[in-house]
């Protein structure tokens, strides 16, 4: 889930993008966002609507090993 209330973040976990980040404008979001990690889903292609933008591979690995880590437990 993509959020732009930035107070929701949980420190160490979630992603903030802001315009100074160099993937921002390719990530197709208009204000600073949080990228909860906590909240990402898996859902069939066929019932989005469009697509937004993307992230450049570093984000993309550092949010793969805060979910992996995430999921493995204390």
């Amino acid at each position: 889930m993509i959020s732009s209330n930035l107070d929701q973040e949980v420190p160490e976990f979630d992603e903030v993008m802001t315009p100074d980040d160099s993937d921002f404008k390719e990530s197709g979001l208009k204000v600073p966002s949080l990228i909860r990690i906590g909240r990402i889903a898996v859902v069939d292609g066929g019932i989005l609507l469009g697509r937004l933008g993307q992230i450049n591979t570093q984000r993309l690995i550092r949010i793969r090993h805060k979910l992996s880590r995430w999921t493995e437990g204390p």
